[in-house]
């Protein structure tokens, strides 16, 4: 039994991985604020002269137009849809927000809500606010959307003196839910702190 092919056209999306596929394409996982998180291939993306190659970018948002009706879709255009400009320790807070999308959410389940919590992080991030706010709002959404939230009302994610009892009740939830499976950067973000 065959899936039903859909089109998307001008799906709002960032793209949280990448991957080389054959010669001149990629193998990429978008996370759509209507579809939740899509896997799908971009023909030709590595050709040098391919317009999807400088469209492509990570933390960035994106129009994306895409078909098929397998697990993986064929994506058919990507135009810019704004900017975040990323630089330092806000790259590590933006790759640890991608991590955790990938390794929580089901494929293809739509989290509206916490589409606009990731896309209102980056734009904290870019703008140099601080991460620690930033990053505990979005990881507070992400388990209430996921079903796994925390108890009680939203804490005051700006307030600095309880930031530190907040991070480890949610570091706690979220250790719990990815048993057997560590995230990388937080690894390579406690080895960096070390230096």
């Amino acid at each position: 039994m065959s899936k039903r092919v859909i089109r998307v056209t001008n799906g709002l999306a960032y793209l949280l991985h990448a991957v080389p596929w054959r010669e001149t394409s990629l193998l990429i996982q978008v996370f759509s604020r209507d579809h939740g998180i899509v896997a799908m291939v971009a023909k030709g993306a590595k050709r040098p002269y391919s317009s999807l190659r400088s469209v492509l970018a990570g933390f960035q948002p994106l129009h994306l137009s895409w078909s098929g009706g397998g697990d993986v879709k064929t994506l058919t255009r990507a135009d810019n849809a704004g900017l975040r400009p990323l630089s330092g320790r806000t790259l590590m807070s933006a790759w640890y927000m991608n991590e955790l999308l990938l390794s929580l959410l089901p494929r293809e389940d739509p989290h509206p809500a916490l589409f606009e919590a990731y896309d209102a992080a980056l734009i904290q991030l870019a703008a140099g606010s601080a991460a620690a706010s930033a990053l505990r709002r979005f990881e507070w959404i992400l388990l209430h959307e996921t079903g796994y939230g925390l108890e009680g009302a939203p804490p005051d994610f700006d307030d600095p003196a309880s930031e530190p009892e907040l991070r480890r009740s949610l570091r706690e939830r979220i250790d719990s839910l990815l048993v057997g499976r560590p995230l990388r950067t937080r690894a390579v973000l406690m080895a960096l702190q070390r230096l």
